[in-house]
């Protein structure tokens, strides 16, 4: 994405000290690049909140949690009812690979296909890789960040895949917050 944005700017007649200067304070954050790979540490466990709604995107994901050093990795996925079966299937699949519990919610607009296909469709692609694969639906997005928090364990990874970024980041600052004053809790 850089070699593009430089190359526009570089048309545009923008010289190579701005340039410069924007690249090194353009740090991936929810300020800068909401719902892309935005990491929140809490005092016991950390929260990543990504936009990743498709096999590519989960992918993507994936690589990065890999990375991540957690005790437990636990994934909120959602399938996305405008795309593929197989896709949805996929993004099942990919979540049981990468994560130790994987958490079903909905989307706000479910794109044409029933809560309950799309929770079909994603357990599909789990039991393909994995049928023992602990899940959970929790179907409304703050109730599913709400359990994953409250059942955190020290040192664990909670994986946020949102369709609806400022509410998501909304919900993540007020617990943020509740972590801050000690007024969180978790098992």
């Amino acid at each position: 994405n850089v070699l593009p944005a430089v190359l526009a700017a570089n048309i545009q007649g923008i010289s190579i000290v701005d340039m410069k200067a924007a690249l090194e304070t353009f740090i991936p954050s929810a300020s800068q690049t909401p719902g892309r790979l935005n990491l929140f540490e809490f005092r016991d466990f950390t929260i990543l909140l990504d936009y990743a709604h498709n096999p590519a995107g989960m992918r993507a994901l994936q690589k990065f949690v890999e990375t991540i050093d957690a005790t437990v990795k636990v994934g909120i996925i959602a399938g996305v009812g405008d795309r593929r079966e197989e896709d949805t299937n996929a993004i099942g699949s990919i979540a049981a690979e990468t994560f130790d519990e994987i958490i079903i919610r909905q989307d706000k607009n479910l794109r044409g296909k029933t809560e309950e296909e799309l929770i079909e469709m994603l357990h599909e692609g789990i039991r393909m890789q994995n049928p023992d694969k602990k899940t959970t639906i929790i179907p409304s997005e703050k109730e599913a960040i709400t359990y994953a928090i409250k059942n955190a364990v020290k040192g664990s990874l909670i994986v946020l895949c949102s369709d609806v970024i400022p509410d998501a980041l909304d919900l993540v600052k007020e617990f943020k917050e509740k972590d801050a004053k000690g007024q969180l809790t978790f098992s």
